[in-house]
């Protein structure tokens, strides 16, 4: 089949890849010139796992295309894909703009049928805005809107995208749902569901999966916050919860909150759905402002912990991106972290495997450093923020003889009890006891 994918974001550029390994031709559209040819180039311009070999292969057997042309790009496509930025407002609904604006333009090139696909996550009713627009210029014969929402975990969203766990389209039309059906059918030959449903409830489905994910998050952080009052072991409960069916084990970890390009602005724009239906969502509000505060928990116990005042302490922080295996930095708690820290006197030493440059721009202040143990030369303490592979056995005695005091605050959960506990550091964690001076001792 032939494809154009307007947008390559994250979401653009993986579908756009993905979708040529499967045999279909790709045209990838971007208004940024300058990332339009470093595509052409050949340079994968996001980092994903997995995702440049495939990348290298489709481009280099002429699978995949880039341009920035929009006419040119959608010339020959039977499906035109927009994964376009929608960026929340100030009152949390996600701006469509850039969706909007490009089906204006698209009903004025647009000459034979195509199935014109919202891949990005949007509010419900979209499909009908875009429908709208689409039909003030063209007869509505010659096009059908889908909703088709992604459900690609940063990290390991190559195999997502290629082995799903299920496909949603959203479509009240026969005949885009048969095309989009034959676009999907070689990523669920081992009988993973396609589901056909209307627009409205598709476009709903995304907002509400991920909702869902962030409230499982926020519980176990406001369980983990608890344990700590009540001395109780939240990896135990975790454990226990997670062993029931009818929970199950993911998403039950607590830590320093949620980030992302998705669960934030997802929650806050199904808020706000809620509201412009005269809802009163009480469990999302709840989400956000619980995860708001638990974005600065670290912050918090490294600041009681010295008595409030960091003045002329470095603190050496490992990780930045929000999550591993990932470089995207958006909403992740580190970076609340950092400037909590910051405010309150202290000079920061950080390394992440992929996420410093994009943090680097936006901190300045920030020392990066080009490993995980020079961050520690020195410094006071050291914080956890994302819980990278690399940071997940690291050499206890090389970091007790750099740090100037044997100090760890681990947001992430990383280290049994006895690890700290056997090499005599001070070790703080989420919903677990405090290990003080090799001694376990409650909070």
């Amino acid at each position: 089949m032939n494809i154009a994918v307007v947008g390559t974001g994250y979401v653009g550029l993986v579908s756009g890849v993905c979708f040529a390994e499967t045999g279909n031709n790709v045209i990838c559209v971007d208004i940024d010139k300058n990332k339009v040819e470093r595509l052409r180039n050949g340079e994968v311009v996001i980092y994903e796992p997995g995702l440049e070999p495939l990348f290298e292969r489709n481009a280099r057997q002429g699978r995949l295309k880039f341009t920035t042309d929009l006419a040119e790009g959608i010339k020959d496509a039977e499906i035109i894909f927009l994964a376009l930025p929608t960026p929340p407002g100030e009152d949390g609904s996600a701006d469509l703009k850039y969706i909007l604006g490009v089906a204006s333009d698209l009903s004025k090139i647009i000459t034979d049928y195509k199935v014109i696909v919202d891949k990005s996550t949007v509010p419900v009713g979209t499909s009908e805005k875009v429908h709208a627009i689409l039909a003030d210029n063209l007869d509505e014969s010659l096009f059908d809107v889908v909703s088709n929402p992604e459900f690609l975990r940063e990290g390991v969203a190559v195999d997502d995208f290629l082995k799903p766990d299920r496909v949603v389209i959203g479509t009240s039309s026969d005949r885009a749902a048969k095309v989009m059906k034959r676009l999907y059918d070689p990523f669920v030959r081992q009988g993973n569901p396609v589901i056909v449903m209307d627009e409205r409830s598709a476009e709903m489905t995304k907002y509400a999966a991920n909702s869902y994910l962030a409230t499982r998050i926020t519980f176990m952080n406001e369980i983990a916050n608890l344990c700590e009052l009540a001395g109780a072991d939240v990896d135990c409960v975790r454990r226990g919860m997670g062993t029931d069916s009818r929970i199950g084990k993911r998403f039950l970890f607590p830590g320093i909150g949620y980030g992302g390009s998705c669960f934030p602005k997802d929650v806050s724009a199904l808020g706000k759905t809620a509201t412009q239906h005269g809802y009163d969502f009480k469990i999302l509000e709840s989400v956000m402002s619980v995860n708001e505060h638990q974005k600065r928990k670290l912050a918090r116990m490294i600041k009681e912990h010295f008595g409030n005042d960091l003045t002329g302490k470095t603190i050496a922080l490992w990780g930045l991106a929000f999550k591993p295996d990932t470089d995207d930095i958006r909403e992740a708690p580190a970076l609340y972290i950092i400037d909590e820290l910051i405010a309150a006197g202290a000079k920061i030493r950080a390394f992440d495997p992929e996420a410093m440059a994009n943090v680097a721009k936006e901190k300045p202040e920030v020392t990066m450093v080009d490993d995980q143990y020079e961050a520690l030369d020195g410094a006071d303490a050291l914080a956890i923020c994302t819980e990278w592979k690399v940071f997940r056995t690291p050499s206890f005695p090389a970091v007790k003889k750099m740090l100037s005091t044997p100090l760890i605050f681990d947001g992430r959960n990383l280290y049994d009890l006895e690890a700290p506990k056997e090499h005599g550091f001070t070790y703080y964690s989420i919903g677990r006891a405090v290990v003080k001076a090799g001694e376990v001792v409650t909070v």
